[in-house]
């Protein structure tokens, strides 16, 4: 169960990095993770939150982030369902088993993001940088990939891509089962307007007849 946390209440205290309390006895989560920071700007009035997304970058090698030796925010399990991203820079955010259904990524910078195992049905990620990006039992199922970058993207065959939306992507060095490459061949058309390069071309299709 994923249970969306109540605004934090901010008080005056030590420089360490706070906690969020979720309004139930389910889990504690850290707070502040730059996609934490942005959903809530978007519920709080004012300059509530001052500080910067940049300040609580934590250690990388969790949440099925795709480099290592560097540094990585990590959002998990997070209920993040309608949350709008759009034009946001989110490089390197994991949001792993996080629900991001019917979210807006749409111009987003999501290069080496992470959405293993996340919920991202029916999300705009229109135009989005989705390069190297980690779409490990990602549910995609009619997802807006319209335009976007997906250059190197991690793909399983436990991906869902059922109803992908796909006009104008790139997909190359995307490796893809068999069935899911003549599924998206099926479905593509176009030329993306960032890369240049042909949908058909980066997923490697047949030649139409």
């Amino acid at each position: 169960m994923f249970i969306t946390p109540s605004p934090p209440t901010f008080r005056s205290r030590s420089t360490r990095t706070p906690a969020v309390r979720l309004q139930c006895s389910v889990r504690w989560m850290p707070a502040w993770s730059a996609a934490t920071l942005i959903f809530l700007s978007t519920q709080l009035p004012g300059p509530a939150l001052a500080e910067t997304a940049s300040d609580f970058k934590v250690p990388g090698g969790g949440a099925s982030t795709l480099s290592t030796g560097t540094s990585k925010i990590i959002t998990r399990g997070v209920n993040l369902e309608g949350a709008n991203f759009a034009g946001k820079d989110l490089h390197g955010v994991s949001f792993q088993q996080s629900i991001v259904r019917e979210g807006d990524f749409s111009d987003a910078n999501l290069q080496d993001a992470s959405f293993f195992d996340a919920d991202c049905a029916g999300t705009n990620f229109r135009g989005a940088d989705l390069s190297r990006v980690n779409l490990e039992l990602a549910n995609l199922r009619n997802a807006d990939l319209t335009d976007a970058v997906l250059v190197n993207a991690y793909v399983v065959g436990a991906t869902k891509l059922e109803g992908v939306h796909i006009d104008n992507s790139d997909w190359t060095d995307v490796l893809l089962r068999p069935d899911q490459r003549r599924y998206l061949c099926k479905r593509a058309h176009g030329v993306n307007t960032r890369t240049g390069v042909d949908t058909r071309e980066s997923l490697a299709c047949p030649p139409q007849e």
